[in-house]
């Protein structure tokens, strides 16, 4: 690990933030196409492959033969292949926790979108309506949220919405005072309003909320998702939704995504489609995973260790 000349392969669009901070005794290569990307990481000790194109990851990933240490700005990385970094023994460091502020925040504003009928607001605006009532009527305060996932980013959904006075009630494995563990929560279902998915995409999770926990769960109650979309059975809920079983979903990711656009999910009144644009909504991403980058750089070259660590075995 302490080779004087460790070789990096490194997308150019991270560049800017990474290349004057960068200690000069490194064989860096920039690339910014996918074609400069196989070539960069080739004899690479340590890559950072992102890209809008997951299937380009992988292919950089298979390409990456010597590769020990893949960093990614990802939280989830399901899509690539855990056998090969299982096999290659690769320390895989993730985005986990960087997005998690603006990802929590958007879980507010999604319940509070709905409580209030807001969509509805400013559908009016736009025909210059002037509402003579509000089209929502709930009230964040008092009302009572179901958290699956308590990562980064559900650890930092419950003091917001306990500053709501929302009743936030907790999913783990551990159990205690105040929350549910995962063999107790499908049956209490009916006692909330909110239902929040910020689990990982795991085997485990995969179709979690299916047709029987949908008729469980009260009429008016709603499912803020903000994991994967394949943590939900899609055609149970857009069943659920259809014939009003549950009162909306606040759905910021899909499958599959891109959603298309002559799918059935658009045209439900009571389903709001926000596009995977949560991490998204804000504009210290890079300046995190750059810094979180030089940090674990830094450790790596002393032989410390870093984090955080996606585990390819447990899919998170």
């Amino acid at each position: 690990m302490t080779s004087s000349r460790t070789t990096l392969a490194i997308s150019g669009l991270i560049r800017p933030l990474l290349e004057p901070r960068l200690p000069d005794d490194l064989d860096v290569r920039w690339f910014m196409t996918h074609d400069e990307a196989l070539e960069a990481v080739t004899g690479a000790e340590i890559g950072w492959f992102d890209s809008n194109n997951t299937d380009d990851m992988v292919k950089s990933l298979m390409a990456a033969t010597d590769l020990k240490w893949l960093n990614s700005i990802y939280a989830g990385l399901d899509f690539l292949p855990m056998d090969v970094l299982i096999e290659r023994g690769i320390t895989v460091t993730n985005g986990a926790g960087i997005n998690a502020i603006t990802i929590a925040e958007y879980v507010v504003m999604g319940m509070l979108t709905i409580a209030k009928g807001y969509r509805d607001v400013v559908r009016a605006q736009d025909r210059r309506d002037w509402l003579l009532d509000s089209p929502g009527k709930r009230e964040l305060a008092g009302s009572k949220a179901l958290l699956l996932g308590y990562g980064a980013i559900g650890q930092l959904i419950e003091p917001r919405l306990e500053a709501f006075d929302v009743e936030v009630t907790v999913v783990r494995r551990s159990g205690g005072e105040g929350v549910l563990t995962p063999d107790e929560w499908r049956g209490k279902l009916g006692e909330f309003d909110w239902i929040i998915l910020a689990v990982p995409a795991t085997p485990e999770t995969e179709g979690m909320i299916g047709a029987d926990e949908l008729a469980a769960m009260k009429s008016d109650a709603v499912i803020v998702n903000i994991a994967r979309g394949s943590v939900i059975d899609q055609p149970a809920l857009i069943d659920a939704l259809k014939g009003k079983q549950i009162g909306g979903a606040f759905l910021d990711v899909t499958t599959p995504e891109p959603l298309p656009q002559d799918h059935e999910l658009w045209t439900l009144d009571n389903a709001h489609v926000t596009m995977h644009l949560s991490g998204r909504a804000q504009d210290k991403m890079f300046l995190r995973s750059a810094e979180r980058f030089l940090d674990n750089l830094a450790k790596y070259r002393r032989g410390e260790p870093i984090g955080p660590i996606f585990d390819p075995k447990l899919g998170y």
